[in-house]
């Protein structure tokens, strides 16, 4: 099955293809499909934001996308910085690093036993006739005192799964999408979809 990803980021674009390929799924980029814009992401939860991206792409296009919205949600930071991760602290000018250091400035103080986080990850499919597949997968773990790995991107140098030995950006890729907030959310969409696709071939 073919998706247009709704983003013009080029890591997530890896990431949904290398899990696509062990999936099942043919993602291609919104510029390839000949989508040359960026959707406002004025929803307030990770749901709607997805939601918002699949469908303008959808419309724009006549067919099905596939949209995520994910970021880090800080138990001690009241769940900062949430659906506003991209843009949080020196905001999504600033390179990732930036707002890595302004984060773990705002955490400098919190012991080590109250760092817990966990990395979300809301995905939506829309489709032309308008039927929309949701799912939403997440990654528990605490934030580090300071940065670990050259791997992964965003927050992945500082934050440390539960489920692993080291910190997400120390992981390979394989490694990673085994356990990511994306991954644990595309492997919920496929029997989704599976399931949708069956009763449309009926």
């Amino acid at each position: 099955m073919k998706l247009i990803l709704a983003s013009n980021n080029d890591h997530k674009l890896v990431e949904f293809r290398q899990l696509g390929d062990e999936l099942g799924f043919e993602i291609i980029s919104q510029k390839e499909a000949g989508c040359f814009f960026e959707v406002d992401e004025t929803g307030t939860t990770f749901e709607e934001n997805a939601y918002l991206k699949a469908i303008a792409v959808t419309e724009a296009s006549g067919l099905p996308a596939i949209a995520d919205d994910s970021g880090l949600v800080v138990d001690a930071l009241n769940g900062e910085p949430g659906i506003y991760s991209a843009r949080y602290g020196p905001g999504h000018e600033a390179p990732a690093s930036a707002r890595n250091e302004y984060l773990l400035k705002k955490m400098e103080n919190v012991p080590d036993d109250e760092r817990s986080a966990r990395f979300v990850c809301c995905i939506c499919c829309t489709f032309p006739n308008g039927d929309v597949i949701r799912s939403r997968g997440e990654c528990e773990g605490y934030i580090l005192r300071e940065p670990a790995g050259e791997g992964g991107f965003g927050y992945d140098p500082i934050f440390h799964p539960l489920c692993s030995d080291c910190g997400l950006a120390e992981l390979s890729a394989e490694e990673k999408n085994a356990i990511s907030h994306r991954g644990n959310a595309l492997r919920k969409l496929r029997p989704l979809l599976e399931e949708y696709l069956n009763g449309i071939n009926k």
